[in-house]
Order: structure tokens, then C-alpha cells, then sequence
């Protein structure tokens, strides 16, 4: 699905800034940082607004913060995951490129303490990749 189709079936406007982040979301093989972003996208947007306009599609449920790395979250589309669940990622700890592993089914955990009500699950696994093995 194309950027501007993607943002209106989120009901989203269709700015300059969204349809340059969305693209970049596109192209990217895996889960990225907004650095990265922002490194792709030149002069033409500050960090800022990449930053925004990230926590805006994220809102919108069109991209998922998908974890922490460094002090840095990684951003995907959402189109491969569900509200409670995003799909598996394996970091290489030798090369460090993240794959996502859309074909892996991992049940929801179920808190055994008291109180605790499990309400996203994100599962990030790491090891060597073929590559590096």
C-alpha cells in the first residue's frame, strides 16, 4: 500500500512530513530509528519534526514503537502486527541488523502476579544471524 492511501485509511492528513516518514517506513527492511530517518530524509524536515510526526502516526496506530536500543526507540509500520501483540525481532549481536520475524507465533504472555494485566507484547530475540554464524 502506497504512503497517501496509508494515511487516509488512518484519517490522517496527508502532509509533506507523513508521507516522507511513511516512505522511509516502507523502504526500510526492519525497524528503524528516527535518526535514520532523519539522515534519509536530509535538510529537508528537522529532527523535530520527524519526532512528531512519528508520535503522530504512532497515535494513529499506523506505526508501532517497536523497542529500546541504546536509549533510541525503532519505529516500523504496524500493517504486520496487532494492537496487543508485535510480531517477533532478532537483533545480530555480531552485525547487528534486526529482522522481523513475521512467521514466528509466540502466545500471549500471562502475568502470574496479582494486579499485573499484560497489555502489549513485544518479544525481541538475539543471537547470530545466518550471516554472521
Amino acid at each position: 500500500m502506497e504512503a497517501r492511501a496509508m494515511l487516509r485509511a488512518a484519517g490522517l492528513y496527508c502532509t509533506a512530513a507523513r508521507l516522507a516518514v511513511v516512505d522511509s517506513l516502507v523502504q526500510a527492511s526492519g525497524p528503524i530509528k528516527p535518526s535514520t530517518i532523519s539522515a534519509q530524509l536530509g535538510t529537508r524536515y528537522d529532527r523535530v519534526t520527524v519526532y512528531r510526526t512519528l508520535d503522530s502516526l504512532v497515535h494513529a496506530d499506523l506505526v508501532h514503537k517497536v523497542f529500546i536500543e541504546e536509549r533510541a526507540c525503532h519505529y516500523e509500520l504496524a500493517h504486520r502486527c496487532s494492537k496487543t501483540q508485535c510480531h517477533p525481532h532478532f537483533t545480530c549481536t555480531c552485525c547487528g541488523h534486526t529482522h522481523c520475524l513475521t512467521q514466528l507465533k509466540i502466545p500471549m504472555a500471562q502475568s502470574p502476579h496479582l494486579g499485573f494485566i499484560v497489555q502489549r507484547q513485544q518479544v525481541r530475540l538475539e543471537g547470530l544471524c545466518p550471516d554472521c554464524a
